[in-house]
């Protein structure tokens, strides 16, 4: 059964973050962490960067267990450090990765442009997305206290319900991949999934539909992290 996501007020709010976020810089506020299953100011704002311009409808994971709220005081500050360096490493590995830093997380976004792509109605993991992902993997070991959310999209070629199923199954590949060939614990990933709900671009153009055939990374901080900087900061 498909999952409906209504966060429109977030979303937007999300995009207007974008917009203003266009390099690799933190911005913190000082909101509470929120808990269990609801998604909070971050987790909208993140949910925002990943699903584009439109609310979708897709998976299987606890989204609110993996993206809370900001964490403030000196506590935020010291994990936007951690994140900031971390986004960093990322640009500079891999340089056509879509990186943006919002509030405590990150969020890269990998289409037929930047090093992540798959063939038509495919969904294995070529030569070429090994390359980037091999990088990403190293980052990601790098950089142990994260948690990561993989989102798979497609463009609208096709019927609806078969690139749900896609999108799904090029979200699990990745995952998969990070899990069984790189060796990355399966306690730090959450897959989810939209179909063709949630493009980025326009869809009645070669060079939309290769922008809406993507995959999203949200990496954000995990409650080790979280717990450490607090303890830091005296909190």
């Amino acid at each position: 059964m498909k999952t409906f996501f209504k966060q429109t007020a977030l979303v937007t709010l999300a995009l207007t973050l974008i917009v203003s976020l266009g390099s690799c810089e933190a911005t913190r506020n000082a909101n509470n962490k929120q808990k269990g299953a609801v998604i909070g100011a971050t987790g909208g704002a993140i949910l925002g960067a990943i699903i584009g311009n439109n609310v979708g409808k897709g998976g299987n994971g606890e989204l609110g267990a993996v993206i809370g709220g900001v964490v403030g005081g000196g506590a935020g500050v010291l994990i936007g450090n951690k994140m900031d360096k971390q986004a960093q490493k990322i640009e500079e590995e891999i340089p056509g990765a879509q990186v943006v830093r919002v509030d405590d997380g990150i969020v890269v976004t990998f289409d037929e442009n930047s090093g992540v792509y798959f063939d038509t109605a495919k969904y294995n993991i070529n030569t070429a997305s090994q390359n980037t992902l091999d990088k990403l993997a190293n980052v990601l070991k790098e950089y142990p206290d994260t948690d990561v959310l993989v989102v798979g999209h497609t463009d609208s070629v096709g019927a609806e319900e078969m690139n749900l199923t896609l999108s799904k199954n090029r979200a699990q590949s990745v995952t998969n991949y990070f899990v069984q060939n790189k060796g990355l614990s399966s306690g730090r990933f959450t897959t989810n999934w939209y179909g063709e709900t949630a493009p980025v671009a326009d869809n009645s153009t070669a060079e939309g539909r290769a922008k809406n055939r993507r995959v999203n990374l949200a990496i954000v901080p995990n409650q080790k992290m979280k717990n450490e900087a607090k303890q830091q900061a005296g909190e």
